[in-house]
């Protein structure tokens, strides 16, 4: 009769079944290179099974099963190793666990069964580890042991998801969903070659996805597929994926549109919290101006100096309105009348004409000036200030607001021309720089609205199929006549409603990862950049080509994009040259691997790197020389900047270069070269998104501190000075400490940094003589603790106003 152990199975039959799930969050010990682990399992020394490798990645996921031999005393030790460094001294070890079997699981057949996640821990070598392992125990034995390691973790060629929220709440069922696996298919009559996704990425085999970052797997024999995770299934239509960072996000297949959130169950809920989302960014688009567009609108209220006056002037003040005009005509003026039946006035002493009655006291709005340094509003009578210059009339807007038109420049102002410039000393350098940059960019004949109307009719479901080929039809003369938008279905005239609706849905829409087209960057979750895996779709270049001319017709026409790029690809819009600083809104820990070989000595073969790098494209690695025969030139401390140079123009230029090609034909198309580039990257940032309204108390409520506390004075100087500041100041405070003026769509709590949720944060930092220091990559500034409110505006207001780039500590 055979021998049996405690368990009651035969001596020497394996009693315990191993599964090594995924390794999540590795350390990287190679500048250049990602590792390729693999996992060794070991029973007290004596038994051992080894996992398959896992290429270039941080995050592995094997989920491979071995059988043991075990009793209560047992050690499992469980071994991460980098295959391309095994055979060298260290091993590549990158971490290890222990545990003790009857610590963790009862060894009775079919008695349990255990999920682990352990910390890696450090060897007796003492190198820095770091990250999770997770496994899983069973005691059930009879099932068949799980799959083999032929089926390494693939590295998907899907792009990032967009922020949830940037959903089109119009967007019906009727849209079909045959495009999504038809490359050259049309829709509803309209241009073939949509862009989709192309089988294999929207159906991925049930073993190619790992549960999401430091979540369990469920019990069981079969690996999680695509439409469920750790918290059960997934509502119908929609899948879980992974981007190439290792960020779980999921797809909606019934409307085409991704989410960093999980759907709940309820299908209502997830349309109400898209349909909230979704308003909340509406608002915010409809709210975006520009400086010169807001001149006087957050003006200080006015003191009147007599009682008598003083109600008057306030509203006159807020609304533009003023008293109607009685009593006779002054000498020499006349009212006649349009053929619409408009009264407007001759002026037969000046020989000019003006809407405005003459009998009525117009105040005018006034800054700064000489003799009104504090920036309070001065009232003056239109009769003191004498006629307008030749070529200039004055108008009402429908609410009475005055504005004057200059024929001599076919462009419009809220200022008076013939009071002092609302520009004076006072007013920061950059702000006089951009607004006049803005009136001379506007004023030059190749940006003037040509006679005569462009009509483009799209439907709201259908938004970029029907732009596209609306908007591709029609040439760059026709697109510069007034745009006149009309949604299918609907009685709305265009006076500038709709083609901001149309604008924002639009963008909405083709900057959507789920077209493979663009991807978030690696910084966080809302900023774009060209996908350089958009050849997918075969007709990407006349995509890009397409989006160019939609970001220059909105600039054309004065309206905005709901949509913020990385700074380099301002730069590429501009002609400017890429450089390392650039890098750091890309790929921060690429940023820093470049920046320390630029600072240490890379003599004696430390990092073993060539003139090349791999480019890995839907699972395929090739090897891409960056100048010729570099494969076989070694970087020494001699060529390190060349190198740094040729990596960082090919990381963010050569790879999109088609793409960007295609890009910038269509945007010049309507906006020339010499034109934008009076704009520096910043400007052309808010040229293009605006400046949104900023909420200071969101802001304040989802901001930490590090070595100061909210009571602290600094602290209460610091937002008394936000507060103060008019949007775009606090859009070039919110650009210079995240490096975006982008706000997510649910608010500061959401803001994203380079390595995932990163809240603002005020850390103390630096002397009182110094200036402020921001970390963009982790939201983060570094505020001296300065002793008066004055200094800190003073030490701040230079910081964000006049500093330009990137240093590096």
């Amino acid at each position: 009769m055979s021998r049996r152990n405690d368990s009651g199975l035969p001596a020497n039959q394996p009693n315990l079944r191993v599964t090594i799930i995924a390794a999540d969050g590795l350390y990287k010990r190679d500048v250049f290179r990602f590792p390729d682990p693999f996992a060794v399992a070991t029973i007290s020394g004596e038994q051992t099974q080894t996992t398959a490798v896992s290429k270039r990645t941080l995050c592995p996921y094997w989920n491979e099963s071995f059988d043991f031999k075990v009793n209560e005393d047992s050690i499992l030790a469980v071994q991460v190793f980098d295959q391309k460094k095994f055979k060298k001294k260290d091993q590549g070890f990158l971490g290890v666990i222990n545990i003790r079997i009857g610590d963790v699981i009862e060894l009775a057949p079919d008695a349990d069964d255990q999920m682990l996640t352990r910390d890696l821990k450090k060897s007796t070598d003492n190198l820095v580890v770091h990250g999770k392992l997770i496994i899983n125990l069973s005691t059930n034995l009879s099932s068949p042991p799980r799959g083999q390691a032929a089926n390494n973790r693939p590295s998907l060629a899907s792009p990032h998801p967009s922020a949830a929220g940037s959903l089109n709440p119009d967007r019906s069922s009727e849209r079909p969903t045959s495009a999504m696996g038809n490359p050259s298919g049309s829709t509803n009559g309209n241009p073939a070659n949509l862009p989709h996704r192309p089988a294999s990425m929207t159906a991925p085999s049930s073993s190619s996805q790992p549960p999401p970052n430091g979540a369990p797997a469920p019990r069981g024999n079969s690996t999680l597929s695509p439409f469920e995770d750790a918290q059960g299934r997934l509502p119908p239509g929609w899948e879980r994926r992974e981007d190439n960072l290792g960020r779980t996000y999921y797809v909606d297949h019934n409307t085409r549109t991704t989410s960093w959130n999980r759907p709940s169950a309820s299908g209502a809920v997830n349309t109400a919290r898209q349909e909230e989302s979704t308003q909340v960014e509406r608002q915010r688009h409809q709210n975006r101006t520009l400086p010169e567009d807001r001149t006087g609108s957050s003006s200080p209220t006015l003191q009147a100096q007599q009682a008598a006056q003083s109600a008057n002037a306030q509203t006159m003040m807020h609304t533009g309105a003023t008293s109607p005009g009685t009593g006779e005509l002054p000498p020499g003026w006349e009212q006649r009348f349009t053929p619409e039946g408009r009264p407007y006035f001759v002026d037969h002493n000046t020989r000019t004409t003006t809407w405005v009655d003459p009998r009525r006291q117009q105040y005018i709005r006034m800054y700064g000036g000489q003799n009104n340094a504090s920036g309070t509003i001065q009232q003056q009578p239109v009769s003191q200030l004498g006629p307008l210059p030749s070529g200039w009339e004055m108008r009402l807007t429908n609410t009475a607001r005055v504005y004057f038109v200059d024929h001599n420049t076919k462009t419009t102002t809220w200022d008076d021309p013939r009071l002092p410039s609302s520009l004076d000393q006072n007013v920061p350098q950059y702000k006089r720089d951009f607004r006049r940059k803005l009136i001379y960019f506007r004023s030059q004949p190749a940006m003037r609205i040509l006679s005569g109307q462009c009509h483009i009719k799209i439907r709201r479901s259908h938004i970029f199929e029907d732009s596209f080929a609306e908007i591709s039809r029609q040439s760059a003369t026709d697109l510069k006549k007034r745009l006149m938008i009309k949604f299918d279905g609907e009685d709305g005239l265009d006076y500038g409603g709709l083609s901001r609706e149309f604008f924002f849905l639009l963008s909405h829409e083709m900057f959507n990862p789920f077209y493979c087209l663009f991807e978030y960057s690696a910084h966080d979750n809302y900023t774009l950049q060209i996908n350089p895996h958009s050849g997918i779709n075969p007709e990407h270049l006349n995509y890009f080509k397409f989006i160019g001319r939609v970001v220059g017709l909105a600039i054309f026409h004065r309206r905005f994009l709901d949509a913020f790029f990385i700074g380099a690809l301002y730069k590429m819009i501009l002609g400017k040259s890429v450089v390392l600083a650039d890098m750091e809104g890309v790929d921060a820990d690429f940023h820093r691997s470049l920046q320390w070989m630029l600072d240490n000595d890379i003599s004696g073969g430390i990092l073993e790197q060539t003139f090349s790098t791999e480019d890995e494209r839907f699972g395929v690695i090739t090897v891409e020389d960056l100048i010729p025969g570099g494969r076989d030139i070694d970087v020494t401390n001699d060529n390190k900047k060349e190198y740094v140079d040729l990596m960082v123009k090919w990381r963010i230029e050569k790879r999109i270069a088609e793409q960007f090609q295609a890009f910038r034909e269509g945007f010049h198309e309507l906006i020339p070269q010499d034109l934008i580039n009076v704009f520096d990257e910043r400007e052309l940032e808010l040229l293009i998104g605006g400046i949104a309204e900023i909420d200071v108390d969101d802001w304040k409520k989802h901001t930490d501190y590090r070595g100061y506390t909210e009571s602290d004075e600094v602290i209460q100087f610091f937002w008394q000075t936000v507060r103060s500041w008019d949007g775009e100041q606090k859009s070039r405070l919110l650009q210079f400490t995240t490096g975006t003026s982008r706000i997510p769509v649910n608010g500061f709590k959401d803001l994203q940094g380079s390595d995932g949720p990163r809240r603002f944060t005020i850390e103390k930092a630096g002397e009182v003589n110094n200036l402020p220091k921001a970390h963009t990559c982790f939201n983060r500034l570094d505020l001296p603790p300065y002793k008066s409110l004055e200094q800190l505006q003073q030490k701040l207001t230079i910081a964000v106003e006049e500093t330009m780039g990137f240093g590096q500590e």
